[in-house]
């Protein structure tokens, strides 16, 4: 543990403090980091603090599939190359980037910003969940792929998603999942291309 004291200034007391926030990074790590970037050309700070202005300004949330992008409807949303007619509906945009890198799946997504936890107070209503529903019914969706992580949360929102689509009064779509080429428990952003990708070419009926 780094105390207070130890700092010879308080700017890099302050630094460390914000880097520490971070998630994986502890004071040790943060301190490093600050050191590192003291000993950088001012030109290459200043490149790395404005990109994170950038970042933070220009990133806004796609208003179709609320995956991250800098205009009002995402890239992928935006490609007419890609099936509007299949949705994989996944927990966050780390997974978007996930499946995006196996090159195995051309339709598009549906990010719901988290899974249903009802011990961190997290229901259905936080959840991007009811515009899915929307996006089924308005743009005559024939496939949704549920791209969720196997864990007990994964499976939970998966399953309340399943019960929500088969209640839906346009034509239902067929709903599948990932083959469990994914181990249980496992999260998609951790699993690797090729096994993500044959998960995605496997994929299942949902039982």
């Amino acid at each position: 543990m780094i105390a207070m004291e130890e700092f010879s200034s308080t700017l890099l007391e302050n630094a460390v403090n914000e880097l520490s926030r971070l998630p994986g990074i502890g004071r040790k790590t943060a301190l490093r980091l600050a050191l590192y970037i003291l000993r950088r050309d001012e030109r290459e700070a200043n490149s790395l603090g404005q990109s994170i202005i950038d970042l933070r300004k220009g990133i806004r949330y796609c208003h179709i599939c609320h995956n991250i992008s800098e205009t009002d409807t995402c890239p992928i949303c935006a490609d007419k190359r890609r099936d509007n007619s299949i949705i994989c509906v996944v927990e966050n945009v780390r997974d978007v980037l996930s499946i995006e890198r196996t090159g195995r799946f051309n339709g598009l997504y549906h990010v719901l910003g988290g899974v249903i936890s009802p011990i961190d107070g997290i229901g259905p209503d936080l959840l991007e969940i009811a515009s899915l529903a929307r996006r089924v019914c308005e743009y005559n969706v024939k496939e949704v792929i549920i791209g969720l992580s196997p864990t007990m949360e994964g499976d939970t929102t998966a399953y309340y998603i399943y019960r929500m689509l088969s209640r839906t009064e346009a034509d239902k779509p067929t709903i599948t999942r990932l083959a469990r080429g994914v181990a249980v428990g496992n999260e998609l952003e951790y699993t690797d291309e090729l096994t993500l990708g044959r998960s995605i070419l496997d994929r299942r009926p949902f039982e």
